[in-house]
């Protein structure tokens, strides 16, 4: 199966702790490299992980606090000093275009990297290639705000080798029947391709939903997903702090992944109260038991 993996790089709030950076993390998708959110010490995270500024070509950007996009223009500036070189796209709120294009124009002018931000005014898919998709759905915050859904497009099927052998089924028409078709054989005879195939890996997803207020609508645009990132700033005894603040609770990053139908949560964006996120991750767990709490430097492989 293709790798699939979702690097933390920040899991903190707008004030973390000391051995906590705020939101950052990297997915790494047959090898090509997706950032949702940049806050500060993105990249030495990126060094830290061993993950290749030269891989990283899309990132993406829930909002405009300074939590979750002030590692930005280092981050590119030293893409730029590098000499990465090719093409990077930004996309953000379209609230957040002129300052970061100020900023880039900036710190990255003449360089050999081109870097494009692409705004974004409402949920929709904002991301295509040829193995993925990247859809915007709106959350809920003091500003404008989008959480991401990434989705594995489905793969080919899985010739069998034991059929190919027996049939003497040449390479050319091998590509034809992993996409789904029937083969012909030279005296005439048609097998069906679920004869020559089996299944292909079942597609995978993730959703990153960080910074949110609890409202149901969120469970509904995500979808059953493999593994669900939703904020879990407090625990529930700081529910009208979290309502004020436009955060969500652990107890209701649970509930969104139970109502959602997701397969696995992971739980970040804490709070400076929470030294250790125990409390939270255990809160969400008496809702939603396949829970894990984010930290700096896990990777999470789906």
């Amino acid at each position: 199966m293709e790798k699939f993996e979702v690097n933390i790089l920040g899991c903190g709030s707008a004030t973390p702790t000391p051995c906590r950076n705020p939101s950052c993390q990297v997915l790494n998708i047959r090898d090509h490299l997706y950032m949702v959110d940049c806050g500060e010490g993105a990249q030495a995270m990126m060094r830290k992980m061993g993950l290749k500024f030269s891989r990283l070509r899309h990132i993406f950007i829930t909002h405009m606090h300074g939590d979750h996009c002030l590692g930005l223009p280092g981050l590119l500036s030293t893409m730029a000093l590098h000499e990465v070189g090719g093409h990077v796209s930004v996309y953000l709120p379209r609230d957040g275009v002129e300052i970061m294009e100020a900023n880039t124009r900036f710190f990255c002018d003449n360089s050999g990297i081109d870097i494009e931000m692409v705004p974004i005014d409402g949920p929709g898919r904002i991301f295509e290639n040829s193995h993925l998709t990247v859809e915007a759905i709106p959350l809920y915050h003091r500003m404008p705000t989008f959480g991401y859904i990434f989705r594995e497009k489905p793969g080919a099927r899985h010739l069998r080798g034991d059929m190919a052998k027996y049939l003497q089924i040449p390479v050319s028409a091998i590509p034809s029947i992993k996409q789904g078709a029937d083969w012909t054989a030279p005296d005439g005879t048609v097998y069906a391709n679920h004869r020559l195939t089996t299944d292909p890996d079942p597609a995978r997803s993730y959703a990153y939903c960080s910074d949110t207020l609890y409202n149901p609508a969120v469970a509904k645009a995500v979808g059953r997903v493999s593994l669900l990132y939703h904020e879990a700033t407090y625990a529930s005894d700081m529910e009208k702090t979290a309502r004020e603040r436009g955060h969500s609770t652990a107890a209701q990053a649970a509930t969104t992944a139970k109502a959602a139908g997701a397969d696995r949560l992971l739980i970040g964006h804490y709070s400076k109260r929470y030294r250790n996120p125990e409390i939270l991750r255990a809160e969400a767990a008496a809702i939603f038991p396949n829970v894990t709490a984010a930290a700096e430097g896990l990777t999470i492989k789906l």
